[in-house]
């Protein structure tokens, strides 16, 4: 029995690699989480440089504060914390991958108007491949999404394919770029819908976003996870401190000691540059970018 999505449902997410849920998430949700986004912009005034709870834009000033990411705000934020674990989060997730879920990350990305940044074509399986890939993300919009302000955008289908390569001259950089990979970015779908409205990618789609130029901020709270038996494959991004760890990660249902092994391509995100880990960071690695960066 479904909790939440319908059988055509998850079969256009099984097909295309995606789904966007109009106004899953109440309004008074979103409120709380913008009302702490505002304390996280109050906090970023005072810092010259990005730290472990929030990332700042290239062009940040302390007389002009920027923020492109809060990190993990789960672990900073009571209100993401607690809307993590609903049933307005949880239920289509258990829908899609089954009652056992894992969490792996969250992450706020928040592309302010006229400025906020891009991020490159790529797939997250290319940085945390794993034993198999019932593995999604769920993207909340705290802003409404439309055309013009940098909505996610995907290459449905592309999760069937191949893990592409996202290294430059040997070196992980966490980016491909699809027209030396035979992809039309005319194909990529953009993903948009009111305040309130949820996306859900799967782990191998193929996604990006571009510089938000409008007039109009962009920001989505991103929660990705995974079942629980799907196991990091060494050489993964994934962070693993031992076992008593990672099941402490449980969202819901039961952990599990027996990894689901399936025939999937994978590609192992090493040698890492030696920069921060960031996404905006590791990118900065590439010769060629698809998106335009803010230029003040």
């Amino acid at each position: 029995m479904s909790e939440v999505l319908t059988a055509t449902q998850k079969d256009r997410y099984a097909e295309t690699g995606y789904l966007v849920l109009e106004n899953q998430i109440p309004m008074e949700w979103i409120e709380k989480v913008r009302a702490e986004i505002s304390r996280f912009e109050l906090e970023a005034k005072d810092m010259t440089a990005s730290n472990d709870r929030i990332d700042l834009e290239d062009t940040h000033t302390q007389e002009d504060p920027r923020v492109r990411r809060i990190k993990l705000p789960h672990t900073t934020s009571d209100v993401m914390r607690e809307l993590m674990y609903s049933d307005h989060v949880l239920g289509p997730a258990r829908d899609l991958i089954g009652p056992d879920l894992r969490l792996h990350t969250t992450k706020l990305n928040m592309k302010s108007a006229g400025y906020g940044a891009a991020v490159e074509w790529h797939q997250d399986y290319a940085f945390y491949p794993h034993t198999n890939d019932d593995i999604l993300a769920i993207g909340i919009c705290i802003d409404d999404m439309a055309e013009e302000n940098g909505p996610l955008m995907v290459f449905p289908g592309s999760h069937k394919g191949p893990v592409y390569d996202h290294h430059v001259d040997g070196v992980f950089a966490g980016a491909m770029l699809p027209h030396e990979n035979g992809l039309d970015v005319k194909d990529a779908v953009k993903l948009t819908g009111p305040a309130g409205s949820m996306s859900i990618h799967h782990g191998r789609i193929i996604h990006g976003s571009a510089l938000n130029v409008s007039d109009s901020p962009r920001r989505i709270l991103f929660y990705e996870m995974m079942a629980a038996d799907a196991f990091p494959i060494m050489g993964s991004m994934t962070q693993w401190s031992g076992i008593e760890d990672y099941n402490k990660r449980m969202l819901c249902g039961e952990t599990t000691l027996n990894p689901r092994l399936e025939d999937i391509p994978v590609r192992i995100p090493q040698p890492q540059p030696n920069v921060a880990i960031s996404i905006y960071e590791i990118q900065k690695g590439l010769k060629t970018r698809a998106f335009d960066v803010a230029k003040s």
